[in-house]
């Protein structure tokens, strides 16, 4: 599927399910007087590049926040979630947060990229606001990136430190003692995964043989091939996404006969970049949900079912990430006492420690405000067939700093 199917595929599956929501809250009929809903403001993209991303998170979080007002809401308040496409563009994004702040949003929700969500996360930031992000996969929603007002700032997507560690833990738990590592230094969370991983690695008692690295679309790939085609390890972890250079090293590799296992993280999830000929072999990515029917959760499988309702199953499994979100603002309101006030959110949600939500247990800390410590599935690719192979969560998140 290319970029612009699924951008079309994305605003579908939007529109879809919030043409359910409103079906369902069309239906219920409540009694006594209605109190003011808790709004929730996003900022997302949903035609350019990060529409396959934001969608499908932006879709599991009407869809959850649906189930919780069908039971009731938040201390008897409905959630409602506002959203304004920015089409990445840093002064409509700012703007949008301008215009959702003015219709008196409690709590921000920004892109699946820390740059991309700069602008609008610093206008919930300095306006007060918890701001979240469903999949930003490093440690930027922090202080990190936004001083003090950071405070204030969550991703619940995955921290790299952990997912990186993740992706060691299992390989050396394979027997993968010696490993070479990839990396493409396009984006940070790209080069914090495999910085965790050989750190991780390492620490377990394997062994780093070589390094390698490119940056998408610098035409070096076919040179990186042939360099790691000449070491000899027991996997190749590869930290890259997208439809370019990913199939190219893997099917680069396969025409040389090497069929050294390849591992990558959540950027290597979905069927898009599978090259047809030759089919992607040995190869295994981390992910926070299965979308290929076998996803060991119950809720996660329901709501696959849900999003398919609309016509569109999500292509990777960070649409979770959606859904998490929403349990973990609800949890923080609740444990808050019902405030929606950002400081008071935001000081609960840097103790989480193991909180239940769709994707899995998921914790923060003063350090790290993306999440640590849920359980990762391990999907195994051969022949362009996926499936859910084991689950692994990680001991500890690497410290790459």
């Amino acid at each position: 599927m290319n970029r612009i199917t699924r951008v079309r595929a994305a605003l579908v599956l939007v529109a879809a399910v919030a043409g359910i929501i409103a079906a369902r809250a069309a239906a219920r009929t409540d009694s006594g007087a209605a109190k003011p809903p808790i709004v929730i403001g996003a900022v997302v993209d949903l035609t350019k590049n990060m529409a396959p991303f934001d969608a499908p998170a932006l879709g599991a979080a009407q869809a959850e926040i649906a189930k919780i007002n069908a039971a009731g809401g938040v201390n008897g308040r409905p959630l409602q979630l506002k959203f304004i496409n920015d089409q990445l563009d840093p002064n409509k994004t700012k703007q949008a947060a301008a215009t959702l702040l003015g219709q008196g949003v409690d709590i921000g929700w920004v892109t699946c990229d820390v740059d991309f969500a700069t602008p609008a996360a610093q206008a919930f930031l300095q306006a007060g606001k918890l701001t979240v992000s469903p999949c930003i996969g490093t440690d930027e929603m922090s202080p990190l990136r936004f001083g003090s007002a950071g405070k204030l700032a969550f991703s619940f997507g995955n921290a790299a430190q952990d997912e990186g560690s993740a992706v060691a833990e299992y390989a050396y738990k394979r027997g993968w003692k010696t490993a070479t590592v990839v990396t493409d230094n396009l984006l940070r969370y790209f080069k914090d995964v495999c910085s965790a991983f050989s750190i991780r690695f390492q620490q377990l008692g394997g062994k780093v043989v070589a390094k390698e690295s490119f940056t998408q679309g610098d035409k070096t790939i076919n040179n990186v091939v042939s360099r790691v085609n000449g070491k000899k390890s027991d996997v190749i972890a590869f930290c890259t996404s997208f439809g370019g250079d990913q199939p190219a090293f893997v099917s680069g590799l396969r025409s040389l006969n090497n069929e050294t296992p390849i591992i990558n993280g959540w950027a290597s999830d979905g069927a898009y970049w599978w090259p047809k000929n030759p089919q992607v072999t040995n190869f295994y990515y981390l992910t926070y949900a299965s979308v290929w029917g076998d996803d060991p959760n119950a809720g996660v499988k329901k709501l696959i079912a849900t999003l398919k309702k609309g016509g569109h199953a999500p292509q990777t499994g960070g649409f979770v990430t959606g859904a998490a979100a929403i349990d973990g603002i609800v949890y923080a309101i609740k444990k808050a006492g019902g405030s929606t006030n950002g400081a008071k959110l935001a000081a609960i949600m840097e103790k989480f420690r193991n909180i239940p939500t769709l994707s899995g247990k998921v914790s923060f800390s003063a350090q790290l405000h993306s999440v640590f410590g849920r359980t990762y599935r391990v999907v195994y690719v051969n022949d362009n067939n996926a499936k859910v192979v084991a689950t692994i969560r990680a001991k500890s998140p690497a410290n790459i700093h």
